[in-house]
């Protein structure tokens, strides 16, 4: 017996084609919807976390920032005390050979020699008097080089003069002279320092003022 198929066959293999497409095509959206979503999900956690360390490093930044500010303005302190000691040690030194450089241009002055006025400048003394004569200077420079704290006492120059008297008496006749002389054994220091007042006359000798 000869069976025909009446039904149409054509039309329902298209029909299955096409829900095997559409089921197909739903599988593909779902898996790349999961795919994106998991992908999403991966790169948001590390563009937390790494956010999270930017914020981290942007405190630490800060912390160390402080601390640098901190460490300049302690060296700052610390370089402003060392100064300030510095200065103290300076002025220590230069009173100790202000009084030393005093006491030796007096236990150094002869008789008849006046002191009008002492300048220093680093190592250097200038001293300008009167003597009552040539050889009292020269009296002066070899006692000054015979001082152990005193050196290379040098006449400048030396030259008559006529100081006034007090009291309404007659100008006396002096040998005004300048002398220079080095400090020995001075700590080194940079800058001119001028030593005031006038150095005091040997014993039984008066000052005289210009």
């Amino acid at each position: 017996m000869i069976r025909v198929n009446l039904l149409p066959h054509r039309e329902m293999k298209r029909a299955a084609q096409r829900r095997a497409f559409i089921l197909a095509a739903v599988a593909m959206i779902a898996i790349g919807a999961v795919t994106v979503f998991l992908v999403h999900g991966v790169l948001a956690s590390r563009i937390e976390a790494q956010a999270a360390r930017n914020k981290f490093l942007d405190e630490q930044i800060v912390a160390v920032d402080k601390q640098i500010a901190e460490i300049r303005r302690i060296r700052e302190q610390t370089q402003q005390l060392l100064a300030r000691k510095q200065v103290v040690e300076t002025l220590q030194s230069n009173r100790e050979e202000v009084v030393r450089l005093f006491d030796q241009i007096a236990r150094q002055l002869p008789d008849g020699v006046y002191l009008r006025n002492m300048k220093q400048t680093g190592n250097k003394v200038n001293i300008v008097g009167y003597a009552q004569s040539n050889a009292r200077v020269s009296t002066l420079l070899r006692n000054l080089e015979s001082s152990p704290w005193l050196d290379n006492a040098t006449l400048v120059e030396i030259k008559a003069a006529t100081v006034a008297g007090q009291g309404g008496q007659q100008g006396q006749r002096l040998s005004e002279f300048i002398v220079n002389v080095d400090v020995a054994r001075r700590n080194s220091e940079t800058g001119a320092a001028a030593v005031p007042g006038t150095a005091p006359a040997a014993p039984g000798a008066a000052a005289a003022k210009k």
